[in-house]
């Protein structure tokens, strides 16, 4: 059974605004979510800091999609009368998406397990498995929805799409382990917000299948294939902006609850929602290695001799 090809669907006017829009509402929240993350990520340790670059990176690649989906939406139609009529430049709006998704999905779960507490072997090991599960669902699927027969085979959708669910459920569950395992070891408020913040992601991960299984229900027509564009920017700027920031603020408040105990330091205090959370505590002197002392001394006899 056949379904016909979404990317070559003439688009009425309204609907391929709507589309053009949630390709660029989604790449400016991006964007400034990656400012925001730049501009902030000396306010976490360098114990969660691996959170924040996953953050930045997954941030700057899927800018890049989608300035090329963009681009692809904006040269891939031309204007005829009341409509817009796709050319083969128009084939790649999918497909950019998945090449997108193949790096910054595995870089979602290395963001969560870097504020998790699994730390050592098991946290190497967990943060393997869960990156190639994740690239792998991506993988597989783009199998049934864009290599074979060009996404037009609903057998092949279906098949494939299973096969992407077996390591979607295996995702969820490592996730959501290594989540509950870490809460008793935090504090109640990063607890919290580390809860809201494996819901949200999980949660919008499940729109990604729905999607993905509309051209097996129906024929994907102009507004289908509207409703499937919108509903993957939704999901992206969900899964990457809002749980972007949700565990950055997990990463701030470990950082506080670990300056507090004494079991680290940070050189400037941790605010979070205006909120003080923790002083400025800055290494013992007898912590500092010798290359930073020397480096230290130098820099004070310098200025004595100004």
């Amino acid at each position: 059974m056949d379904t016909p090809t979404p990317e070559l669907q003439t688009m009425p006017l309204g609907l391929y605004d709507v589309v053009q829009l949630a390709i660029l509402g989604a790449g400016f929240a991006l964007f400034a979510y990656f400012v925001y993350s730049w501009n902030s990520k000396d306010e976490v340790s360098p114990r969660y800091r691996p959170s924040v670059l996953a953050g930045l990176c997954l941030a700057g690649v899927a800018m890049v999609a989608y300035l090329i989906l963009y681009i692809d939406w904006d040269t891939g139609f031309r204007l005829e009368g009341e409509v817009y009529v796709p050319n083969e430049e128009a084939r790649t709006t999918l497909g950019t998406r998945y090449i997108d998704w193949s790096i910054t999905v595995p870089l979602l779960t290395v963001e969560l397990l870097a504020v998790c507490s699994v730390a050592g072997a098991a946290a190497r090991k967990l943060r393997f498995t869960t990156m190639a599960a994740a690239f792998l669902m991506i993988v597989t699927g783009y199998m049934g929805s864009q290599v074979l027969s060009e996404g037009r085979d609903a057998t092949a959708l279906v098949v494939w799409g299973l096969i992407s669910t077996a390591f979607f459920v295996y995702l969820y569950v490592a996730l959501i382990g290594a989540v509950r395992a870490s809460l008793p070891t935090m504090g109640a408020e990063a607890a919290a917000s580390l809860r809201n913040a494996t819901v949200l992601l999980l949660s919008s991960f499940g729109v990604y299948p729905l999607v993905y299984a509309i051209p097996v229900f129906v024929d994907v027509t102009p507004a289908w294939f509207t409703a499937m564009q919108v509903g993957y920017s939704v999901a992206d700027v969900i899964a990457k902006v809002g749980f972007g920031v949700l565990t950055h603020k997990v990463a701030k408040l470990r950082t506080a609850e670990d300056v507090v105990k004494g079991i680290d330091t940070h050189p400037e205090p941790v605010w979070s929602s205006h909120v003080h959370k923790s002083d400025a505590v800055l290494p013992e002197l007898g912590r500092v290695s010798p290359s930073v002392l020397a480096a230290l001394l130098g820099e004070d006899a310098g200025r004595a001799r100004r």
